[in-house]
């Protein structure tokens, strides 16, 4: 019995000793760690050997600035090395973007592909999807910044898991809350991301925003998934879900499928929030988003509430 009940580090050493006894006896390559501050622990999972191809894919329009920020993050921060960036060029225009996608281009992890046409989330993925080499794919907004050397090694570590499909990683706004950490169902039929705007180092519910853990869905600002199982489950709706909730049904899709979305709070990015297409603000993107909210409940219905 310990003297001082606040003094359970013995408890804590038999817990992580069971624990990695347990994959140990499971076979799976991995380490268990304490979570700081809190009564959790994470499985630090084995990447595969040898490592598999990642296609990051990045749509983009002008916006150089954003967009440099990005790649160059992905570029100089990331610890996993084996993947490739598709930056699909939706329709640039300035030369300060054609400089600059000259620029890179000549790194030979990257190549530019062209999409013309109006700004369609869903048809530019689908189309960069017929272009990847990678066993695996990471869907990844212009808009997002890495901050966390270890977020490739953690998403890929989970998206190989045979029962796991969308894996989502913790996204930070520039004030430090956060942008997402999952996305829930609310009874209403409405996709919201959990713990909205909490502050960055916050806990959460039970500890909720430091542990795996699966949702209904995960957003596709930052996604890893294999690609066969994006294919399987016929990618995006670019016809009804152009710009918004297309991230959330093809995670329904995949759940429908048989799998799990998980999201890890191990994978950490800013996510300067829609800095690149701007806001639903005008009558018709209004307009747009509301039939796409339409288009998911029709096509969810009974299963969104």
């Amino acid at each position: 019995m310990a003297r001082d009940p606040n003094d359970k580090s013995y408890a804590r050493a038999a817990a992580l000793r069971a624990l990695q006894d347990h994959l140990v006896r499971s076979g799976i390559e991995g380490q268990v760690e304490e979570v700081a501050g809190l009564p959790y622990f994470r499985v630090r999972r084995q990447v595969p050997r040898p490592a598999p191809l990642v296609s990051i894919i990045v749509p983009t329009r002008d916006m150089v600035s954003v967009l440099r920020t990005c790649i160059g993050s992905v570029l100089e921060q990331t610890t996993y090395r084996h993947y490739e960036i598709l930056i699909v060029d939706n329709d640039s225009c300035e030369k300060e973007t054609f400089a600059y996608l000259d620029e890179i281009s000549a790194d030979p992890r990257i190549r530019i592909v062209k999409y013309p046409g109006p700004f369609n989330y869903s048809a530019m993925n689908n189309f960069a999807m017929r272009e990847v080499r990678g066993s695996l794919v990471c869907l990844l907004n212009n808009d997002t910044e890495v901050i966390e050397p270890g977020w490739l090694d953690e998403m890929v570590s989970q998206a190989v898991r045979p029962e796991i499909g969308c894996v989502g990683a913790k996204l930070i706004y520039a004030d430090e809350t956060i942008q997402h950490a999952g996305v829930v169902i609310h009874p209403s039929g409405t996709a919201v991301h959990a713990h909205s705007r909490s502050p960055r180092e916050a806990h959460g519910y039970f500890g909720r925003l430091y542990v795996c853990q699966n949702y209904s869905a995960v957003t596709a600002a930052c996604l890893v998934m294999r690609t066969d199982l994006f294919h399987e489950v016929g990618g995006f709706d670019e016809e009804h879900l152009a710009v918004a909730f297309n991230d959330v049904d093809l995670c329904l899709k995949v759940r429908e499928a048989g799998y799990l979305n998980l999201y890890t709070p191990f994978a950490v990015l800013y996510h300067h929030e829609s800095l690149s297409r701007g806001y639903d603000v005008t009558p018709e993107k209004r307009e747009r988003a509301l039939k796409e909210v339409s288009a998911l409940h029709r096509r969810w219905r009974g299963k969104l509430q």
